[in-house]
């Protein structure tokens, strides 16, 4: 089965990484690394996504045109930074996968078809 794991970073999170002192984040970036590294058997798939300031949003309001706005797709203060599609047995197996990220605090897991 496949799964999307949306990694979806906090305010506290990056107020908490942009504190880091250069050598606590390259430590933090290398999880990340080698975690790509110990599940690259089960990720198709992958990438880091620009920053949310970057976002540009289209709102579909019924038959009227098209909203289009600058920032974040969603209101709120977490926003997904990046994301992996993983082919695992099945959910269990894709929350073990997602149980052991070592960055961003919340991950979403969806399955994917």
């Amino acid at each position: 089965m496949k799964y999307v794991l949306m990694f979806v970073e906090t305010e506290q999170f990056a107020k908490e990484l942009q504190a880091m002192g250069e050598l606590e984040r390259d430590a933090a970036f290398e999880a990340v690394g080698r975690w790509f590294a110990e599940h690259a058997d089960k990720i198709t798939h992958h990438t880091h996504l620009a920053p949310v300031h970057t976002a540009t949003t289209m709102r579909l309001q019924g038959a009227g045109e098209p909203v289009i706005t600058d920032g974040p797709f969603v209101e709120g203060k977490e926003v997904v930074s990046g994301f992996a599609e993983i082919e695992v047995a099945d959910l269990d197996e894709a929350l073990k996968v997602a149980r052991s990220w070592p960055a961003c605090p919340v991950v979403e897991i969806r399955p994917a078809s």
